[in-house]
């Protein structure tokens, strides 16, 4: 239960009960336990809350009849282990001192992982004086047994006036309060952004990955396919000269296979068939899939009939085609393994260029080369039915800049235009000089911002997604950024066009 002690000289002698005037909030707070209208026991005296005030730093060195002002008007309250100490959307209404225990404090709308603010004994937080707060927004627990001390906002004006010195104290706890709840809210913006593009870019190494290690698990199998057809033609006693022929032949083949371009499905199903009918009527072992690989590698019939006119022997001739499948085979397989791996050292360097990894934080940066990484580190959300344009300058001068902070910026204007778009419709993206500026604009077809809400889309904490989607800080996060380049962000925006300008100046020795 919840506990109360007025500081008055009557509640200096005598038990007495405390019934609160209901108001909108405690009638919307009547359900969650709350330092309203509840049991008082024998009150604390001035004296010994003066003495416990002497061990709250901001309060230590406050001459005497300042600290008496204070326990006189202090509401004093005790929490259990899990009571509810403060309720998000409540009433900002009094200033809060800690006397004693520990309290955790979220944003419960946020979702289980929002930020936690802890304030222990010796802690002074709640509404201040000069703070616009209205609601609370955080719902705070009692972690241990812990007792405050409340002044109601309303003798804020006395209590500057009668206590002058404290003022610019508490002007600073806020300053810091602002400030930490800030780098939280940005820490966990970050975080949030890092997890996307930590998911996307697991998928996307996910597949190049995959098939090199398919293909590499299936070339010693066609390997060892290889060597058994070569020990079949070694028992026949074939010449040199047909040895040498068949080695040109394959070599030939392997050529032409790495400049076929890839045929549709009604092609090859076709060109399969007749290959597969051959090879049936030469009783060639697994003509099934041999027609496959020949046929991918755009092997004709009259090839085949070429072979078969070389090496007229039916067991040379099963022999040879299997062997020379299984060439192209491995040269396919091969191939594959080459272009999972490249994939997969492009994403690598893509990461090491957005990030700015191994590189000083402030440099010459190429713009465009900041777009196309971060564009890499988007194409999972990109490839599945947006089309990216680009219309870079080339004369594009570098800028100084923290490039992995610009990419930030490309980042969350790419990807809001993806979310605008539902993962459908087109993004252009241009570079241009304008005067001593570079100018980027990012620009989707999708529907458009709705007019009404035009006015606060930098706000922080400001989002139309719904909740778990989004923390409202991205584009917050787009306008520090570029205004701590020195440059600037502005929008124009109807339905079927949104465009993002972003300035940043070629020359910046403020930076």
């Amino acid at each position: 239960m919840n506990l109360i002690r007025a500081m008055t000289p009557e509640a200096n002698t005598a038990e007495v009960k405390v019934q609160e005037p209901k108001t909108p909030e405690a009638t919307a707070q009547a359900a969650t336990p709350t330092p309203a209208a509840i049991q008082q026991p024998t009150p604390t005296t001035a004296a010994e809350l003066i003495a416990e005030f002497r061990n709250i730093p901001i309060l230590s060195d406050l001459p005497e009849d300042g600290l008496r002002w204070l326990a006189d008007h202090a509401l004093e309250y005790d929490f259990q282990p899990g009571d509810v100490m403060i309720k998000e959307g409540a009433a900002a209404d009094a200033m809060i001192i800690y006397l004693e225990g520990e309290s955790d404090g979220r944003r419960e709308s946020l979702g289980p992982d929002s930020p936690v603010y802890t304030a222990r004994a010796g802690a002074v937080t709640g509404m201040l004086p000069f703070s616009r707060m209205t609601n609370y927004n955080i719902t705070a627990r009692a972690v241990t047994k812990t007792r405050v001390a409340r002044i109601p906002k309303e003798h804020f004006p006395e209590m500057l006036n009668r206590i002058p010195e404290l003022g610019p104290r508490l002007v600073g706890i806020l300053s810091d309060r602002v400030r930490e709840a800030t780098k939280q809210d940005l820490a966990r913006e970050k975080l949030a952004s890092l997890g996307k593009l930590s998911a996307g870019l697991a998928h996307e190494l996910n597949n190049p990955a995959a098939a090199a290690s398919r293909a590499a698990s299936m070339l010693r199998a066609v390997f060892e396919k290889r060597e058994q057809a070569s020990m079949e033609i070694d028992i026949e006693n074939l010449s040199p000269d047909a040895r040498a022929m068949l080695r040109v032949i394959e070599s030939k083949a392997r050529e032409i296979q790495l400049q076929t371009k890839p045929k549709n499905a009604l092609e090859l199903s076709d060109q399969q068939q007749e290959l597969q009918a051959w090879l049936e009527a030469h009783d060639v072992d697994d003509a099934w899939d041999l027609a496959a690989i020949l046929a991918e590698a755009d092997v004709k019939v009259e090839k085949l009939d070429h072979l078969s006119e070389k090496f007229s022997s039916p067991k040379v001739i099963g022999a040879v085609i299997r062997r020379f499948g299984a060439t192209l085979e491995i040269s396919r397989l091969i191939a594959d393994i080459e272009h999972s791996t490249c994939r997969i050292s492009d994403l690598v360097r893509a990461i090491k260029e957005y990030s700015f990894m191994d590189q000083a934080p402030r440099q010459e940066v190429d713009v465009a080369k900041g777009l196309d990484s971060t564009l890499i580190m988007l194409t999972h959300k990109l490839k599945h039915g947006i089309i990216v344009t680009r219309d870079y300058d080339p004369d594009l001068p570098r800028i100084p800049s923290y490039g992995s902070e610009l990419n930030q910026v490309w980042t969350n204007l790419i990807d809001n235009a993806a979310d605008a778009m539902n993962g459908r419709g087109e993004i252009k993206i241009r570079t241009m000089r304008e005067g001593d500026d570079v100018l980027v604009e990012i620009v989707d077809n999708g529907p458009g911002i709705p007019l009404e809400i035009q006015t606060r889309i930098f706000e922080p904490f400001f989002t139309t997604k719904p909740m778990g989607q989004g923390t409202g800080l991205g584009l917050d996060t787009v306008y520090r950024i570029v205004r701590k380049h020195r440059g600037n962000v502005t929008f124009a925006s109807r339905p079927g066009y949104t465009c993002f300008r972003v300035r940043l100046p070629i020359e910046n020795t403020r930076l």
